[in-house]
């Protein structure tokens, strides 16, 4: 019985240790689930109207009901450590992931996509968009 108790203990330890080995080693990356990425950034015309940046987030959010978009996601400014490479010009972002390049053009000329530009247009001074495929 004192062998038997040892053999699993011993047992116990090594699958534990394997365990936790697995569990420490990286995945590999795999390839995102919505390919096409398009990042948005938004720099307002009153950069200190928490009304207007609201606004737009806000107008923002009714894109979601777009069934091309996959995911979407928004963000104002981080407070992180200023460096030179990093710019925290801008006001709003809209971080949107789409299936194909169908899709994605399927939202710029969709309906609610053109109401929000209609209804916030006038709430911002600049936009850069950046659309990348996942490599």
């Amino acid at each position: 019985m004192n062998k038997t108790r040892r053999n699993f203990i011993a047992s116990s330890v090594t699958l534990a240790a394997g365990t936790a080995a697995a569990m420490a080693t990286p995945a590999e990356p795999q390839k995102g689930k919505y390919p096409l990425v398009h990042h948005v950034f938004f720099w307002l015309k009153n950069p200190g109207s928490v009304a207007d940046r609201d606004r737009i987030i806000e107008g923002l959010k009714t894109l979601r009901k777009i069934e091309a978009i996959k995911e979407l996601r928004i963000g104002v400014v981080a407070s992180t450590e200023k460096r030179d490479v990093v710019d925290n010009s801008w006001g709003v972002s809209e971080l949107m992931f789409f299936e194909d390049l169908a899709g994605q053009a399927s939202y710029q000329t969709h309906p609610i996509h053109q109401q929000f530009i209609k209804d916030c247009s006038h709430l911002w001074d600049k936009v850069i968009v950046y659309d990348a495929i996942d490599v």
